[in-house]
């Protein structure tokens, strides 16, 4: 009998999820539609935070204990799809430049779609 690995498994674990959070919030905050939304965000514990949970969401240890995403996002009633799919797109492409197989950033992407309703707050 063989165990499933885990997406976080095939990414790399800890040493991989940590500085791909980085990355990803580089592009986030140099895109023009969604950088205001981070004008008065704690950068720092936002990635702390967004790390834990990657880790959680995609097969990892649970360490995450900040709030549910839709509370999370409660405030900010004018995001829409446009601004989800981007923070998608922004994700997946630094999957690719980390070496990331096209399979798991599909894979990785149909876990931030399962959550896009929350994220929405629909």
């Amino acid at each position: 009998m063989t165990a499933e690995v885990s997406l976080y498994d095939r990414l790399g674990g800890a040493n991989a999820i940590q500085p791909v959070t980085q990355a990803f919030y580089q592009k986030v905050l140099a895109d023009e539609a969604l950088a205001p939304y981070f004008a008065f965000v704690n950068m720092e514990r936002l990635i702390g935070m967004q790390t834990s949970f990657l880790t959680m969401a995609l097969g990892g240890p649970n360490y995450y204990n900040g709030r549910n995403l839709r509370d999370a996002h409660a405030g900010l009633r004018e995001l829409n799809d446009e601004h989800f799919d981007k923070v998608v797109t922004h994700l997946a492409q630094t999957l690719k430049e980390f070496g990331v197989s096209d399979d798991d950033i599909s894979a990785v992407g149909a876990v931030a779609e399962s959550v896009r309703g929350d994220v929405l707050n629909r």
